[in-house]
């Protein structure tokens, strides 16, 4: 071998090297999870508008009627009033070393027709479409609590979280596993890295949806 095929295989391997070492102390990329929980979102930066920043929806322009960024003393919430449409973030994080999710969510008011009051959507993966594999939890009027129904092709599966109108007034928090309801349902391992979340106010419903977070069990 050459000197310059020495020189050239020398610094492969400390390229090699270099980027292992890089990518160990990248945020994301340790398996440790942090010590405290991780807030994916807490409503405290909004638009002009007063939509939640970083937020999206197909139908855009009611979305930012129906989705309303407020506040009480120092706490922050997403007012949704009668917005039967979704709201979403893209935000990664690791869904196996951070499987819990917690939100808030306080119901102010629903028809006694409403399905559902209120879902909260986790998509840890997409499909081969690049479409988001999601789980939703729901708030339902009707259906018991536990009841799992499978998603079809574009529609998530649903886990009924909570049911029933009440209480209204007053925030609950709610807290899943959302890594082994995935693995459950889904049959296999999320990615490495979740896609993002979304939230959806039923049809005439008026609800509030508190900050959001992941941690370790």
């Amino acid at each position: 071998m050459s000197p310059d095929d020495w020189r050239r295989a020398l610094a492969r391997v400390v390229y090699a090297v270099f980027t292992s070492l890089v990518l160990l102390v990248l945020p994301g990329t340790s398996v440790t999870a942090p010590a405290g929980p991780v807030v994916l979102e807490d409503f405290k930066a909004k638009t002009v508008d007063g939509f939640p920043q970083d937020w999206k929806a197909q139908r855009s322009a009611s979305a930012q009627q129906a989705y309303q960024v407020q506040s009480e003393g120092d706490s922050t919430f997403l007012a949704a009033r009668k917005a039967d449409q979704r709201v979403y973030k893209r935000i990664a994080w690791d869904p196996k070393a951070l499987p819990i999710l917690t939100w808030r969510w306080r119901l102010k008011s629903a028809p006694a027709e409403a399905e559902p009051i209120a879902a909260v959507f986790v998509s840890l993966d997409t499909d081969l479409m690049v479409i988001p594999v999601a789980n939703k939890y729901v708030w339902s009027g009707t259906k018991a609590k536990g009841t799992v129904k499978e998603g079809g092709f574009f529609d998530a599966s649903e886990i009924v979280q909570r049911t029933g109108p009440q209480p209204v007034g007053e925030w609950v928090e709610e807290r899943v596993n959302a890594y082994e309801d995935f693995k459950r349902i889904h049959k296999h391992e999320p990615a490495e890295k979740a896609w993002g979340i979304s939230l959806l106010g039923g049809p005439g419903v008026e609800i509030d949806f508190g900050p959001i977070a992941v941690s370790a069990p």
